[in-house]
């Protein structure tokens, strides 16, 4: 998991400061995965074959997809309609105080 945060942060340049997609994207994909390898009624490792290993990673490829285009749908129709981002000039100071009325930091 470690090295997927750092995947995802320095490599794809993806900001998830809580690391929720190596936490619940990769690692529900490598237990799927791990299921269709040990699954010891059907797993490759005892004696299942490919069949249910395929339809795991078929199963996640397909979960993986309908999150992406489902996400992707209603990001663009929340930009057109409201918009996704706040002012540039509140970006730069942080959001603490416009949307808690408290600073975060003594700066």
């Amino acid at each position: 998991m470690v090295g997927s945060v750092a995947l995802i942060d320095k490599v794809c340049k993806i900001d998830d400061p809580v690391g929720a997609v190596s936490v619940h994207g990769v690692c529900g994909i490598l237990g799927t995965l791990m299921t269709g390898m040990f699954a010891m009624d059907g797993g490759l490792f005892y004696g299942g074959g490919w069949h249910f290993l395929g339809v795991e990673a078929l199963g996640s490829l397909v979960t993986c997809a309908w999150s992406f285009g489902l996400g992707l749908l209603t990001f663009v129709i929340l930009k057109k309609v409201h918009g996704i981002r706040v002012a540039p000039r509140v970006e730069e100071e942080g959001l603490d105080i416009y949307e808690h009325g408290e600073t975060a930091y003594n700066v």
